[in-house]
């Protein structure tokens, strides 16, 4: 077994990636996230869950401020430090995705927010972590607008010398009840693979993707799930025998104790529009705008901005915070501070990565490094 390796964490938001490799043994060190009540957040949340404090501290700026002189000689003398207390040092981070998105802004790498993918790439290839984790959007690996400034972030990391692999990975293969498609790009310095001298040897060894999945996303969405019911206030509805139950809503609702835990009653109170609510039958998901979701089938992609209103299956208002933290597979005792605004905790949770997708990531990597530790020889294979 490895040592425990250190994270340096980038576009941190409330912390749900950094929980999920938090979960794994992984040392979360640095933090970094620009805008300030998501970072409140992140830190009210470590507190709660007794989480040690990140030992480089907080830091409440953007990312491009590391490629400054002074950011930079910074960042590389944490590093530095780091290394003392383990070998390997890792990047993680979601750059913001409206940019890439279909339902967002679409303006690719010229938009303020997508140039920052950019900008984590070449923080990456300056600062040379031992491997770092990529996430955004399906759109900027699968739209054509885009795939060729992510092709070539792909090509700067690669000339910088690491080792990648990617994979389009969906929430639900993590048993996270959310159909939730996301790119993940993973790269491990070449310096890193070669340490094992075996590794000249032209034995193929795939990254581990599929070792910590627990569910076919193919299969799943195969299945005979319901589709729409008539909406009811409070009523009852028995979980159909031929669907996994574990993939619901309603799973997680009572998995979490949504109605006791302490952001059960922050949602939404309309002033207007409660008669619209309950015309909307229960699973009908194909408005742009009002979706009641169903009690026994997952959650479309949680995205709770640009008017997307996600309503209670059997509950005549909007989704609670606490039921959309469940929906993002966080733990039960994950929680968001009571004085942060609500527009501001359902922005955070919609941005932030599944904990259940965190965690098996995390996990495949551990796995992967293993295998290197244990003198086999490994090639990563290119997608």
């Amino acid at each position: 077994m490895i040592d425990p390796p250190i994270i340096f964490s980038f576009f941190s938001g409330v912390g749900f990636l950094d929980l999920g490799f938090e979960s794994s043994r992984y040392n979360v060190v640095f933090v970094n996230e620009i805008f300030l009540p998501f970072l409140k957040a992140y830190q009210y949340s470590r507190r709660n869950t007794n989480l040690l404090e990140a030992k480089y501290g907080y830091e409440n700026c953007s990312i491009e401020d590391y490629l400054q002189p002074n950011g930079k000689t910074k960042l590389a003398d944490l590093l530095k430090d780091a290394r003392k207390s383990s070998r390997l040092v890792g990047f993680i981070g979601g750059p913001p995705c409206p940019d890439f998105s279909v339902g967002g802004k679409n303006r690719g790498e010229a938009g303020d927010r997508g140039r920052l993918s950019a900008t984590f790439i070449e923080l990456i290839c300056q600062q040379k972590p031992d491997f770092f984790v990529f996430e955004n959007v399906k759109g900027l690996w699968k739209t054509k607008k885009h795939r060729l400034f992510y092709e070539d972030i792909k090509s700067k990391v690669s000339n910088s010398g690491y080792l990648i692999t990617e994979r389009l990975i969906n929430a639900i293969e993590y048993g996270t009840p959310q159909d939730r498609d996301r790119i993940i790009m993973i790269g491990f310095l070449s310096s890193v693979l070669s340490e094992n001298p075996q590794n000249s040897q032209t034995h193929n060894l795939s990254f581990p993707w599929e070792n910590h999945t627990s569910y076919s996303r193919q299969k799943i969405s195969s299945l005979s799930w319901p589709t729409v019911n008539q909406f009811q206030q409070d009523s009852q509805l028995t979980c159909p025998s031929n669907i996994p139950p574990e993939l619901t809503i309603e799973y997680w609702f009572r998995k979490n104790d949504v109605i006791n835990h302490p952001n059960a009653k922050n949602h939404f109170i309309p002033r207007t529009g409660i008669k619209k609510f309950a015309i909307i039958q229960e699973g009908d998901d194909s408005g742009k705008s009002f979706k009641r979701l169903h009690r026994w089938r997952y959650s479309p992609t949680v995205c709770y901005g640009n008017n997307e209103v996600h309503l209670h299956p059997y509950k005549l208002r909007r989704i609670s915070v606490a039921e959309a933290l469940a929906i993002q597979s966080l733990p039960k005792y994950y929680c968001l501070p009571p004085d942060m605004t609500l527009t501001n905790m359902f922005k955070a949770i919609g941005n932030g990565v599944p904990y259940l997708t965190a965690y098996s990531i995390a996990q495949s990597i551990l796995s992967f490094l293993d295998i290197l530790n244990s003198g086999s020889p490994v090639i990563i294979e290119k997608n």
